[in-house]
């Protein structure tokens, strides 16, 4: 099947498009939440482009100021809206400015956010970005109400877009499912993205090789449970290992897949095919399998311990992070202390750590009661975090003197003169001015380690930059 796969789609090229007018629209796009709002930021981009708008770094300075929201937990919403209205400030001095607030969080609010943020003049949701455009075109005329677009679509993939645009043009991003059906209780997305569905093969191969075409070397294939990923006979192993035969494309990462349906070919696929990076994020949100169940997660402790023991047999120095939800309704002491046990069982590269948040629309604000006092969920959320800080800086420390195989991405964000790039594992490694170029993969020893970041010197041996 993975044979029969590399060939389809023709080889496109990267898009081409004319320079934009002289007199063309400037757009600002800034992005909140995961890395498919960042893609979709990329289609959004995309889309504009086409329909003859420049793009512009400064919200300042643009004719159309576009917000790519998320709506997973309420501080991301509450900072959006306090962003609006900054940005509302700038369309007094700058009259015609159109602000769009589009994505997860418009979705999720809908018409209630015209009230907290009125100066918003398109409200659209994440299936509306072939509009865009028209969208655009209708608020540059003068309204007294948003204009609104948060209808969701039950077949919307963006099949046949582009979305080899922005980015570090180095790793670039192929969304290859939308949507969630897996509604666990604390969970907001399937609300907000609909319900699950794949896009063909033959279309993320096109877009893979668009993004090769155009110079990227690493691909990242997204998906709210990436893993999941089913098109009639194609699997997500096939996909995989089709994606990784893409001439051109040095490493293929995906994220962020769902314990329950890690499966043994996936396993093998990326203990097997030496472009599949040996990193994976999986979440595991509690260590309990009172607090899982309450969750409706569809896995128990043991289950997930199982999931990462066959990745660890298959690829011994496989690297881990994951999605830890601290404070959820009926979280006792005890099963706090049984997800810092499995924490220091499992020792995780890295974690992304947050106290649970109530999200209307979701089954736990229906019917659990959100009842963990705030200043427990923070002093749990603190010792979690000190934990993971702990146990980082122990794994990131064994690194040093090792060889690492480094891609660089850019410029380090610290300091100009050095560069950053990420290992297999996906570590960020700094490294010193002269080692390797934007879009290079660099051999180089790690020199020190800080619990976050490696730093890395030169390999003596010949050949090392490729």
């Amino acid at each position: 099947m993975s044979e029969r796969l590399v060939t389809l789609g023709a080889k496109t090229g990267a898009p081409v498009r004319p320079a934009p007018a002289p007199d063309a629209l400037r757009v600002y796009v800034e992005t909140y939440g995961c890395q498919m709002n960042v893609a979709d930021s990329d289609l959004i981009g995309s889309v504009l482009m086409d329909a003859g708008y420049a793009s512009c770094d400064r919200a300042d300075e643009a004719d159309v100021i576009l917000v790519n929201t998320c709506a997973v937990r309420e501080k991301a919403e509450e900072r959006v809206v306090a962003r609006a209205a900054e940005l509302g400030a700038l369309k007094k001095k700058r009259p015609g400015t159109v602000l769009a607030i589009v994505g997860c969080m418009a979705e999720h609010l809908k018409e209630g956010l015209a009230t907290r943020a009125p100066t918003v003049d398109v409200i659209a949701g994440p299936d509306s970005y072939r509009r865009m455009p028209a969208l655009l075109a209708e608020a540059r005329q003068k309204h007294d109400a948003p204009i609104l677009d948060i209808k969701l679509d039950k077949a919307e993939t963006y099949e046949g877009l582009s979305g080899a645009v922005g980015g570090d043009g180095v790793s670039g991003f192929v969304t290859i499912q939308r949507g969630c059906d897996k509604f666990c209780t604390f969970c907001v997305v399937p609300f907000t993205r609909g319900r699950e569905r794949g896009t063909p093969p033959r279309e993320i191969l096109r877009q893979v090789r668009e993004l090769a075409d155009a110079g990227y070397r690493e691909v990242m294939l997204l998906g709210q449970t990436v893993n999941s990923y089913v098109y009639e006979d194609v699997t997500f192993a096939q996909l995989l290992r089709a994606v990784a035969k893409v001439e051109g494309i040095e490493r293929v990462r995906f994220t962020s897949p769902y314990p329950v349906d890690f499966t043994a070919d996936v396993v093998a696929a990326i203990a097997e095919e030496p472009k599949i990076c040996k990193y994976v994020h999986l979440p595991v949100q509690s260590g309990s399998d009172v607090v899982l169940e309450r969750m409706r997660r569809g896995y128990t402790v043991a289950d997930y311990r199982a999931i990462v023991a066959s990745l660890r047999a298959a690829v011994p120095d496989i690297a881990f992070s994951t999605d830890i939800l601290s404070g959820f309704s009926g979280e006792t002491e005890e099963d706090h202390q049984a997800t810092l046990a499995l924490m220091r069982e499992l020792r995780f590269d890295s974690a992304f750590m947050f106290a649970y948040s109530e999200r209307d629309l979701t089954y736990a604000a229906k019917k659990l009661p959100d009842d963990v006092p705030e200043a427990v969920k923070k002093r749990r959320l603190a010792e979690i975090v000190k934990l993971q800080e702990e146990i980082s800086a122990e794994v990131f420390a064994a690194h040093v003197g090792r060889r690492e195989r480094v891609l660089v991405h850019g410029p380090s964000k610290r300091d100009p003169a050095q560069l950053m790039g990420r290992t297999d594992g996906f570590k960020t490694v700094i490294l010193p001015a002269g080692v390797g170029s934007i879009g290079a993969l660099v051999d180089v020893t790690i020199a020190r380690a800080t619990m976050a970041t490696l730093f890395g010197v030169a390999e003596s041996s010949p050949g090392s930059v490729t």
